[in-house]
C-alpha cells in the first residue's frame, strides 16, 4: 500500500535536480585538432626565427658550407704533395754507384807473364800437322804435281798411295841408324837411306809410292805431269825432277851422300 503523500513528495524532488552539462565527441575532437595546430604554428615560428637569424649572421659569410664527403679526419696529417717531374725520357739516369773503397784494402793486381809461342822447326812442323802419309805435308810443286798424277790414274784404274813423304829429322836419322847396322857403314847405309841433311825427304821433296801397280804406272806417266823416279835400286822413290811434259833425266843407281 502506497502513501500518496510520500509519492507526491518524491518525484517532484527528483524533477527540481540540476542536470549536468555533457561534451559531445565533436567537441572533443575539435579541441584536440586546436590544440594540435597551436603546437604546429608555435613550433614554426620559432624554426623561422632562428633560420632568419642565421641568415642575418655576419659571420655566416665567412665559412663556406663544405661537405663532409671524402674530408679527412680531425688530426689528420695533410695529404701529401708531389712535385711536378718530367717525362722519364728527359731526366739523366745515373749508373750504380759504387761504394768508396778504403786506401789500402784493394791488392794491386800484377798481369801473369805470358810465355812467347813455341816455334815449330819448319823441316818437322809439316810432319806433326799431317803426318807422314798425308801429301798435303809435301812441298807445294811436288804436291800440285802429284794430285794430278793421281786423279790421271784412277781414271786408269790405279790407285796410287803414299807410303812416306815428309819426314822430321828424327825419323830419317834414325832410318839412318839402323841402315848402318844392317849394312855395315855409312858408306853402304847411304845407298838406302841418306842422313837427314842430306835427304829430299826431310824437305817435303821426296814420295815413296804403293802399290808395286802404282810404281810402274807413275814410272810410264810421270814426265807427264813432272814426277820422276830418280834411283834405280828403289822403285818407290819418286821426285818432281822436271817440267811437266819434258821426258824425266837418267836415272841414278843409288843415292850418295854427297858432301
Amino acid at each position: 500500500m502506497c502513501v500518496p503523500w510520500q509519492s507526491e513528495r518524491l518525484y517532484p524532488m527528483t524533477e527540481q535536480l540540476p542536470q549536468r552539462p555533457r561534451r559531445t565527441l565533436r567537441s572533443r575532437l575539435l579541441s584536440v585538432t586546436g590544440a594540435a595546430v597551436l603546437v604546429t604554428v608555435v613550433g614554426s615560428v620559432l624554426i623561422w626565427h632562428t633560420q632568419l637569424g642565421e641568415f642575418l649572421s655576419p659571420e655566416a659569410d665567412k665559412e663556406p658550407v663544405v661537405s663532409g664527403l671524402n674530408a679527412p679526419g680531425v688530426g689528420a696529417p695533410p695529404p701529401p704533395t708531389k712535385l711536378a717531374t718530367g717525362s722519364p725520357a728527359n731526366q739523366p739516369t745515373r749508373g750504380p754507384s759504387s761504394a768508396p773503397t778504403k786506401p789500402g784494402s784493394t791488392k794491386p793486381t800484377t798481369p801473369a807473364p805470358t810465355k812467347p809461342a813455341p816455334t815449330k822447326s819448319p823441316k818437322s812442323t809439316p810432319t806433326a800437322e799431317f803426318g807422314e802419309q798425308n801429301i798435303n805435308a809435301l812441298s807445294p810443286k811436288l804436291r800440285a804435281r802429284l794430285k794430278k798424277a793421281i786423279v790421271a790414274a784412277r781414271a786408269d784404274g790405279v790407285r796410287i798411295q803414299i807410303n812416306s813423304g815428309r819426314r822430321s829429322t828424327a825419323k830419317q836419322q834414325r832410318l839412318f841408324d839402323d841402315a848402318v847396322k844392317k849394312y855395315g857403314s855409312a858408306k853402304a847405309a847411304s845407298r838406302w837411306v841418306l842422313p837427314p841433311k842430306y835427304s829430299a825427304h826431310v824437305q817435303g821433296k821426296a814420295v815413296d809410292i804403293k802399290p808395286a801397280a802404282a810404281m810402274q804406272w807413275l814410272d810410264k806417266n810421270g814426265w807427264r805431269f813432272g814426277v820422276c823416279r830418280r834411283y834405280d835400286n828403289e822403285p818407290w822413290h819418286f821426285e818432281a825432277l822436271t817440267a811437266p811434259g819434258t821426258k824425266c833425266p837418267p836415272r841414278e843407281p843409288h843415292s850418295v851422300a854427297k858432301k
